[in-house]
């Protein structure tokens, strides 16, 4: 099938960790390429790192710790790279060193905790606290505070947060996924992920709504949680092992082949778990068959072969490779392959599309600078590209580009592939898709 055939084309499991410096990453590296430093590339944080092994760095030395977090883990080095070097390996273990070595003020270390043992592991704590934020811009609250001033008292990581933060839509409701249909041909999980559901529900009911279109069933199972990805890029390894197990009982209590998933990022971590946890005795063969049932939805549709029914849309596109499933999972033609699909939509192709927006989680909120000095290039190829949408399909990708679009005022939308093909097929009804 193409899109495994196109998994299979990548070594996911190189044998040679060893750098032979050959400076092949640092034309793809996107802290170099806007810093101009060697301690900022690949091959320099890895000098760096082999530094900490052999006792000439201190891994408590802020200037290693700045260089270490100011990587973004696009991982576009490791797909550039000619001798496999898993360059994020590197990183998960040199942040968790860090984190082991090093202690965080009292606050700094209150707040971690909050977000990765309170809110992220917690489906209820997080759909509390975005009721509360989807009543603070629908009361109007949030239009008086902006206008008074009043945010300029407040931290700047607390200003950065409130910019960032998109109109939040309702939460979304699921019912398509309880409802069995005839000529369903298989069945599949989808893994929902923890900010996906609250800020783009819509993206869910799209993609489940697709997939039925397609004869798939969905289940959902109701105990899975976060991904671990926020987590493990930190340096918190136990926090996402946690995580991990977590999902895999989740979902072996779902009999079903495929494990979809429609967040690029998170697809990434699934597809890991295997390594996360190899060392674990209950859970080591267990994460390794977890991780061989995920598909990105581009991925799963691709190989599925999508069936009759997508009426024109007129409209021109053009897709920008989020890097966890460019760089991380491989996965680059089927997305494009699905989106040439649509009658009457035109794709057109995007400068550097395999480049960081400089999302990357949370960084545009750690390192704003520097991922809006990223992410302006990616805006002057997205206005050149003359396309009325942009498509990626990844949360935090869609985010940092809507907010960069508005910021410049560039007449784009940027939306999930999977909704332009919902929308395509709604139009035979011609009612437009709820949320779309």
């Amino acid at each position: 099938m193409p899109g495994q055939v196109e998994l299979e084309s990548r070594n996911p499991e190189p044998a040679n960790l060893n750098c032979i410096h050959c400076g092949i990453c640092l034309s793809v590296c996107p802290t170099y390429l806007q810093e101009g430093k060697e301690a900022d590339s690949p091959r320099g944080r890895i000098y760096l790192i082999d530094a900490t092994h052999e006792g000439r760095v201190n891994a408590r030395s802020p200037v290693f710790q700045n260089h270490m977090h100011l990587c973004l883990e696009c991982r576009a080095c490791e797909t550039a790279c000619p001798s496999g070097v898993r360059f994020s390996q590197m990183m998960i273990e040199a942040r968790a060193q860090i984190r082991t070595e090093c202690r965080s003020d009292f606050i700094a270390a209150a707040l971690r905790r909050i977000v990765f043992s309170w809110l992220l592991p917690s489906r209820g704590s997080l759909h509390f606290l975005f009721g509360l934020l989807r009543f603070y811009q629908r009361s109007g609250i949030q239009r008086l505070v902006r206008r008074s001033g009043v945010l300029r008292l407040f931290p700047r990581q607390l200003r950065l947060m409130e910019s960032f933060l998109p109109s939040i839509p309702r939460f979304p409701r699921y019912d398509l996924a309880e409802q069995p249909q005839e000529g369903e041909t298989c069945q599949v999980s989808l893994f929902e992920g923890c900010i996906m559901p609250e800020l783009f529900g819509p993206v869910h009911e799209a993609t489940l709504r697709v997939l039925r279109k397609n004869g798939v069933g969905v289940r959902i199972p109701p105990r899975q949680t976060c991904c671990g990805a926020l987590h493990l890029h930190d340096g918190e390894l136990g926090g996402a092992r946690a995580l991990a197990r977590r999902n895999i009982d989740a979902f072996e209590s779902i009999g079903t082949g495929c494990i979809v998933v429609n967040a690029a990022g998170c697809g990434a971590m699934l597809k890991e778990y295997g390594r996360l946890l190899e060392d674990d005795p209950r859970y080591a063969e267990r994460a390794a068959e977890f991780s061989r049932r995920i598909r990105d939805i581009s991925e799963f549709l691709d190989e599925l072969g999508i069936g009759a029914g997508l009426n024109p849309l007129q409209l021109k596109v053009t897709y920008d490779d989020p890097c966890h499933l460019l760089h991380g999972q491989g996965i680059r033609a089927a997305p494009r392959r699905l989106l040439r699909a649509i009658p009457g939509l035109e794709l057109v192709e995007l400068r550097d599309a395999d480049r960081c927006c400089g999302s990357a989680g949370i960084y545009n909120l750690t390192h704003p600078e520097m991922s809006n000095g990223i992410l302006d290039e990616k805006l002057k190829n997205l206005e050149g590209s003359g396309a009325q949408v942009v498509a990626s399909g990844n949360p935090g990708c869609l985010l940092q580009i809507q907010s960069g679009l508005k910021r410049k005022g560039i007449p784009m939308t940027a939306v999930h592939p999977i909704e332009l093909l919902d929308r395509a097929y709604a139009e035979s009804t011609g009612k437009e898709p709820d949320g779309y």
